[in-house]
């Protein structure tokens, strides 16, 4: 994205808050398009999402985190990215308290180096440190106190800045920097910087171009002749539907629409993900193979997106527990966290996932 437009995310999303709350209170026509899109969603799929949200916040500590696995970072960012994807931000709306706590919770996690997260007790941090970047960079156009807004753009330069030293030669990440382990690299953790990279590079955040580009670079040389993904840049040869799909929507998130690498990963993913399938094609992460693959569908259009949608929303819908959770691997604020932000996609709040 030019220098120039690299608030206009940030700026669209505020305006379209207002329009549609002027549209909401007026009973006004503006925004047809939003408003047709919304009455066509179906009123279960709002009410499982209403349940989800009240128990998130129902369930966030005192001190403003989630957890489970033992990763409070990691989760905490998540659970804060599927509240803002309801249209709240850390002022106004029902999870707006919340939305606060967890905005101080990571930020009160900020290492002198930049790191988000616990080096010490977190042998993953990585995962963390990425969805906290995406989190505080999604918040960061809606913060309205201006002693906050700068405390999360130094967390948001920081945090860059480490994640900018974290990456390995090849133009991967690890599971830990690669100071702390050199000559390792694997696809998950490096999709999860990359979109943390472009959230806060979106919000106006200085964000290196050629580290993006090196990250680019790694995603293309890990592909193989199916179109798929391999696991790591020293593990070729099997490729893995869930990180194709993830790297898939970080490409998009890049802007890489028409490059020569995207047919074939977008042509494995369908054929491998299309229907679905809870299994070996999800490698038992179900939940983070869909949460990009739905993004990857939705950039496609309401074509492909609407038929697609139906038959993942009902699916989620259909294993929601009475107590308005999701129970899966890792814990049940991770699946929840994950689900909602699937059931708000197109609900359009979130910039990084706008088409």
């Amino acid at each position: 994205m030019p220098d120039g437009q690299m608030h206009s995310a940030a700026d669209s999303f505020t305006r379209r808050q207002a329009l549609l709350a002027l549209a909401g209170a007026a009973g006004s026509t503006l925004l047809p398009a939003q408003r047709a899109q919304a009455a066509k969603r179906d009123p279960k799929w709002e009410a499982a999402i209403d349940r989800g949200l009240k128990w998130v916040a129902k369930n966030q500590s005192t001190q403003g985190h989630w957890t489970a696995g033992g990763y409070p970072t990691a989760m905490t960012a998540l659970a804060g990215t599927a509240l803002i994807g309801s249209g709240s931000t850390t002022t106004q709306g029902p999870y707006a308290r919340n939305i606060r706590k967890a905005v101080d919770f990571l930020l009160s996690k900020l290492r002198d180096n930049g790191l988000i997260g616990d080096r010490n007790n977190d042998n993953r941090y990585t995962y963390g440190h990425g969805f906290s970047m995406l989190f505080l960079s999604q918040v960061l156009g809606e913060e309205q106190d201006e002693e906050v807004r700068e405390e999360i753009v130094n967390a948001c330069t920081k945090s860059v800045q480490f994640s900018v030293r974290a990456q390995a030669p090849t133009g991967g990440w690890g599971y830990v920097s690669t100071q702390d382990q050199p000559d390792f690299d694997e696809g998950s953790t490096t999709i999860t910087q990359v979109q943390g990279l472009r959230g806060c590079r979106n919000a106006g955040i200085v964000v290196p171009g050629e580290s993006i580009d090196k990250a680019r670079e790694y995603i293309y040389q890990c592909r193989n002749a199916d179109g798929g993904i391999s696991y790591s840049s020293r593990n070729r040869g099997s490729s893995r539907p869930a990180i194709t799909a993830a790297a898939l929507a970080t490409l998009y998130n890049a802007g890489a629409y028409d490059d020569k690498h995207v047919p074939p990963m977008l042509e494995y993913c369908k054929k491998n993900l299309q229907n679905l399938s809870e299994g070996p094609n999800s490698f038992g992460h179900w939940h983070y193979t869909y949460l990009y693959y739905s993004q990857v569908i939705y950039r496609q259009g309401e074509t492909e997106w609407a038929p697609f949608r139906d038959k993942l929303y009902n699916k989620i819908v259909g294993e929601q527990t009475p107590d308005g959770s999701w129970t899966g691997n890792i814990g049940p604020i991770y699946v929840t966290a994950c689900n909602l932000i699937m059931l708000q996609l197109d609900k359009a709040y979130l910039p990084i996932y706008q088409r």
